[in-house]
């Protein structure tokens, strides 16, 4: 626990990263069109992205004031995204009214893992980390 608390803000901006780099694999070279809260989704991880590794460089844990309130939006609207997929219902409730449907299903790897599952677990990921190493000194 003591290198996972240490290496905090760079296992948080490794996962922002690989959020990102994934996200725009799906969309520039897999050619899926994002949904309306796909976009949502990247509007809170891109950032992260970007103050996490400038965070990690300077060692500068007080990113977590500013990081964690995107990354537990990120958990809520990953969430919302992920039962309009998985559970019957709910994909009419303030869905995508135009375009691609946020019901939509790219992938379904095992049946359960689909790219807003992918998004809630990197959001998850990154709001522990952010959590655990908020008080680490530097």
């Amino acid at each position: 626990m003591p290198l996972i608390r240490t290496y905090s803000l760079y296992f948080a901006w490794l996962v922002a990263l690989a959020a990102l780099v994934g996200s725009l694999w799906f969309s520039e070279v897999a050619g899926f069109i994002p949904c309306k809260l796909c976009w949502f989704q990247r509007i809170l991880m891109y950032p992260l992205a970007v103050v996490l590794g400038i965070a990690s460089y300077r060692s500068d844990r007080s990113i977590v004031l500013y990081a964690l309130p995107f990354s537990l939006i990120g958990i809520g609207v990953s969430l919302f995204h992920y039962a309009q997929q998985k559970i019957p219902g709910w994909a009419d409730v303030a869905g995508c009214s135009q375009g691609v449907p946020c019901s939509g299903q790219y992938i379904n790897w095992f049946g359960f893992i689909t790219i807003p599952f992918l998004a809630l677990i990197a959001f998850i990921l990154i709001s522990v980390f952010l959590w655990v190493g908020r008080n680490e000194s530097a």
